[in-house]
């Protein structure tokens, strides 16, 4: 969403102008992510959508500051709770990592030690940041563990990682993940490892706990079926940039964007749209060692002029609290596209 649409004091975390850079050698840098602007209101959910390397991950990374090296953040601001946590000593950084703003990674396996059992894990986690006696940590592991649907949590806590599939892990280390009460959570494409049953079921998870407990979440995804069903507002990268953001119904019903349509047209969306043709996006994203002149993507649009394969075109309003980078915005409505039909 447009960070002027929203006050203050609604806004839990924003993102100003962030760019992180990775040196690939002495004289070259990839822009992994360059100049994003972005809000996330308190209690609400944020999708942040688009295809690989489109800068998505290392977003969620650099507001965690865990950016690997040889990637570094080579400016910008990123205000959770007013305060610009770029400017923080590493110290107070770690002190907000994991009680504050927790995150939940793709691959669920790497994240858990396969020597532990699962109570012992969640245990650590609780007491790393909250030293408290074992009575009161299982209070929190059964609460948390009931949170995300975990019934059998006396029987779960005693087994180890590798007696889960990966969907139940997933929603363990969901489980790990809120222990401790964080204000934000971040998901990066929790679901793409997952089959199409599970991935619903672990969208459901995200869903119960941010009812339940009101916590912002912004999830991270390559598939608009996930935010579609999964969030207030959509914010669409693609090359390190922002190239659209609005609501969820203004962006499904309205896109501006051509990439963003693609995006859309891709997958099945809505019930009046399950027999229709869908139709991938033709060619590739750009390499981002060597992002061409102009729109990045131009060359993938069928709406492109000289212009655009000439300026990179600005983010600009084009609705209340819709916002696109676009030197023709689109006026379609999703539901009248004939190439769909």
């Amino acid at each position: 969403m447009d960070n002027n649409t929203e006050k203050d004091t609604d806004v839990i975390l924003e993102v100003k102008d962030l760019k992180t850079y990775f040196k690939t050698g002495p004289h070259k840098v990839v822009k992994a992510v360059e100049g994003v602007n972005f809000s996330l209101r308190k209690g609400k959910v944020l999708g942040i959508i688009g295809e690989s390397g489109s800068g998505k991950s290392v977003t969620a990374r650099s507001i965690l500051r865990i950016v690997e090296s040889p990637g570094y953040i080579a400016g910008g601001e990123i205000r959770f709770k007013g305060q610009d946590i770029l400017k923080l000593p590493e110290k107070e950084m770690k002190s907000i990592r994991g009680n504050e703003i927790s995150m939940i990674f793709q691959d669920p396996t790497t994240s858990f030690n396969p020597y532990m059992t699962i109570g012992a894990q969640l245990a650590e986690a609780y007491n790393a940041h909250t030293p408290s006696g074992s009575e009161k940590a299982k209070q929190e592991i059964m609460r948390v563990l009931k949170l995300v649907g975990i019934t059998n949590g006396e029987e779960v806590i005693k087994k180890y990682p590798c007696e889960f599939s990966a969907g139940f892990r997933q929603r363990i280390f969901i489980a790990m993940s809120m222990i401790l009460y964080p204000d934000l959570l971040i998901a990066d494409e929790p679901t793409t490892s997952l089959g199409i049953t599970i991935q619903a079921e672990i969208i459901e998870a995200l869903s119960e706990v941010q009812k339940q407990t009101g916590i912002s979440i912004m999830i991270i995804t390559h598939d608009f079926g996930v935010v579609s069903q999964f969030s207030d507002d959509i914010f669409v990268m693609y090359a390190g940039r922002c190239v659209e953001s609005a609501s969820k119904k203004n962006l499904l019903r309205n896109p501006k964007h051509p990439y963003t349509v693609g995006l859309i047209r891709s997958v099945p969306l809505l019930e009046a749209r399950k027999t229709k043709r869908l139709k991938s996006i033709p060619g590739f994203p750009p390499d981002m060692s060597n992002v061409p002149e102009g729109c990045p993507f131009a060359s993938r649009c069928e709406y492109a002029k000289d212009i655009c394969h000439k300026e990179v075109p600005a983010l600009k309003p084009v609705g209340e609290g819709h916002m696109c980078a676009c030197h023709f915005p689109l006026d379609y409505d999703i539901n009248e596209d004939t190439e769909l039909g």
